[in-house]
């Protein structure tokens, strides 16, 4: 019954820190987002310069790329959201398995376990690979500004 508590906890940590992740790219999207409604707005009084058609385009490929950041941040945080649910199912396996005496559910619980330890490895794919993607973006928006 220890187990399946210590991995509801270390979920629980994990999904803290995506759901903050998650909040800084949408934060960011929104106001990169409203940067380009700016400058297309401006675009109605005038034709762009050099510099405002390079900044629009550094937008718009940034936020492409941050769309799909923020969906890998949801897949990881489902999948950790998910993880929580079968080590949830797990320990309360555990305790019928203890207060009935049904033996037959060991297979269960293993089975149970197992699908969360493989959901909360999937969540770590996700969040390995939206650092990934996140380091791609700075490096395009430096290169970008230079």
């Amino acid at each position: 019954m220890l187990a399946p508590g210590l991995m509801i906890s270390a979920c629980g940590l994990l999904l803290l820190g995506m759901n903050n992740k998650y909040s800084l790219v949408v934060n960011r999207i929104r106001l990169l987002n409203d940067e380009r409604r700016k400058i297309l707005h401006k675009m109605d009084d005038k034709n762009f310069n050099y510099h405002e058609n390079v900044r629009l385009a550094s937008i718009l490929k940034q936020l492409d790329a941050l769309v799909f950041r923020v969906m890998l941040v949801r897949n990881a945080v489902l999948s950790y959201t998910v993880a929580v649910a079968l080590f949830v199912l797990t320990s309360l396996s555990i305790g019928a398995e203890e207060i009935f005496n049904i033996s037959r559910l060991n297979t269960l619980i293993t089975i149970l376990f197992s699908l969360g330890m493989l959901s909360v490895l999937s969540g770590v794919i996700f969040a390995a690979y939206e650092t990934y993607k996140g380091y791609e973006i700075v490096k395009f928006e430096v290169a970008a500004e230079e």
